[in-house]
C-alpha cells in the first residue's frame, strides 16, 4: 500500500530543488527529496517537538534530546530507538538552523534557551553520522543518504536558508483582487 503524499510536497519539492540545485549547485535528488519531506513533516505543528518526556511534555532542549537518544546512559530503549532519535535530532537541527536562524541568537530571553548555530551544526552532523552507521538490514539503502547529509550539513542549512528567503518573497506577493 502506497502512502499518501503530503499536500505541500510538490510545492516544497520545487522550492527546495530550485534553491539546492539552482543556487547552491547541489545536484543530489535524494537530499533535495529528503529536505522537501522534512519541510512537509515540520509544517505540521506537533511534529517539531515530537519527542516527549516521561510526563508527556515536549522536550525542547537539544541536550535533553541527545541524552534521550543514548541507549546506554540515556532513555533510548534500544539501538533502533537511538537511531530514530538521532534521525529526529538531525532533522530538528537542520530545520531550525536553516529556517529559524534568529532563534539561535545568544542573549534572547526565552523560557527554554535555544542552541547556538554551531551547537545545532555539531548535533546535526553527529546525529546524521550515527544514523549513517546503521547500515545493515532495513537501513542499508538509506545509510548513504545520511552520510551525505552529515558531510554536507552546513551546505544543507544554507540551502534551507535560501528556501526560507524564497518563501519570504512569495509571502510578500500581494493577494489577487476578487471581482
Amino acid at each position: 500500500m502506497q502512502s499518501q503524499r503530503h499536500p505541500l510536497e510538490p510545492f516544497f519539492q520545487q522550492v527546495v530543488r530550485n534553491s539546492y540545485e539552482g543556487k547552491l549547485g547541489l545536484h543530489d535528488p535524494d537530499v533535495t527529496g529528503y529536505v522537501a519531506q522534512l519541510l512537509c513533516e515540520f509544517s505540521e505543528t506537533d511534529r517539531l517537538y515530537q519527542v516527549r518526556d516521561a510526563e508527556g511534555h515536549p522536550i525542547e532542549e537539544l541536550e535533553t534530546m541527545i541524552l534521550a537518544a543514548d541507549p546506554v546512559n540515556g532513555t533510548a530503549t534500544s539501538f533502533d530507538a537511538e537511531r530514530a532519535m538521532r534521525k529526529y535530532i538531525g532533522d530538528y537541527a537542520l530545520f531550525v538552523g536553516g529556517m529559524y536562524p534568529e532563534a539561535n541568537v545568544a542573549g534572547t530571553r526565552r523560557r527554554v534557551p535555544h542552541p547556538s548555530l554551531s551547537e545545532l551544526i555539531h548535533a546535526g552532523k553527529e546525529s546524521y553520522f550515527i544514523v549513517s552507521q546503521f547500515n545493515m538490514f532495513e537501513y542499508e539503502k538509506e545509510a548513504p543518504l545520511f552520510a551525505r547529509l552529515s558531510d554536507g550539513f552546513e551546505r544543507c542549512i544554507l540551502g534551507l536558508s535560501l528556501v526560507r528567503e524564497e518563501l519570504r518573497k512569495r509571502k510578500a506577493l500581494p493577494a489577487p483582487e476578487l471581482n
